[in-house]
């Protein structure tokens, strides 16, 4: 078992290092005009990130043990192209629930 007061050390500091990196676009930064070229390349950042995020649920679930299954592959077709054609991330979402729980109901 792992001492408490070395558990809260750890807290503390990634608390310090996250308001720091937090900080540093936010308070030092944030009055301030930033870079066309910089601004375009923030676009892309949750375009990168979503991917990274989603394809470890769709592709090893812990909810079937690890292994694929089609209600979370039609839901994730399902909500990618309202995505692409709604053009909003809650349309995208609200896509990707019903048709995950559809078709959990009627695979299942």
């Amino acid at each position: 078992m792992t001492d408490p007061l070395k558990i809260w050390i750890i807290i503390f500091f990634l608390g310090v290092g996250t308001y720091l990196i937090r900080f540093s676009f936010l308070g030092l930064v944030g009055n301030r005009q930033l870079p066309k070229w910089l601004i375009q390349h923030l676009n892309y950042v949750g375009v990168a990130v979503m991917p990274g995020l989603i394809i470890p649920f769709l592709v090893w679930p812990d909810a079937t043990g690890g292994t694929l299954d089609a209600p979370r592959l039609l839901a994730a077709g399902a909500a990618f192209c309202v995505g692409i054609w709604k053009r909003s991330a809650l349309w995208s979402v609200v896509a990707g629930i019903s048709v995950l729980y559809f078709a959990m109901f009627i695979i299942n």
